[in-house]
């Protein structure tokens, strides 16, 4: 199976099961540790569920955002899914305007894409980040403006 294939087919896997643990009570995972790299504003936490390796190669992550958290304009060289679990948050990319996202969203951020995503002003923000890795690491940029954050509508 093609790679794409296969992170499409992991991404709908995570997509039912999250829907049916919605229907139940308690949090599948942990909120994970909080971060203390310089790519982001505010609070966040991670917790990395599955590193990528040579047999299974996209990374998977719990990232969960205080109110008005957000991360650094960033690429993702092969490209991510986010599969909002939690809140009301922004997503971002360059050239075009911030899409405001929900619990229940999943937002395909294209290979090579700067782009960069936060919570709302006034809620958390949680999603699993499914990113191939086999193209290589995150690049990271530029912090995102109040200008940029402030002009969701």
């Amino acid at each position: 199976m093609r790679t794409g294939l296969r992170i499409i087919a992991l991404a709908v896997g995570l997509a039912f099961a999250f829907q049916c643990q919605a229907q139940t009570s308690g949090t599948p995972f942990p909120k994970g540790e909080l971060s203390t790299v310089k790519n982001h504003s505010g609070n966040i936490w991670l917790n990395e569920l599955s590193v990528g390796d040579s047999t299974f190669d996209p990374s998977i992550a719990l990232a969960t955002y205080g109110a008005g958290a957000r991360l650094d304009w960033h690429i993702h060289p092969g490209g991510q899914v986010l599969l909002i679990t939690e809140g009301t948050g922004y997503y971002q990319e360059k050239g075009k305007p911030v899409q405001i996202v929900h619990k229940g969203d999943v937002i395909k951020c294209p290979p090579g894409v700067e782009h960069w995503h936060a919570a709302a002003p006034n809620s958390t923000f949680a999603y699993i980040a499914v990113t191939p890795t086999q193209k290589g690491k995150t690049i990271w940029l530029k912090p995102v403006s109040d200008e940029e954050y402030n002009s969701a509508k």
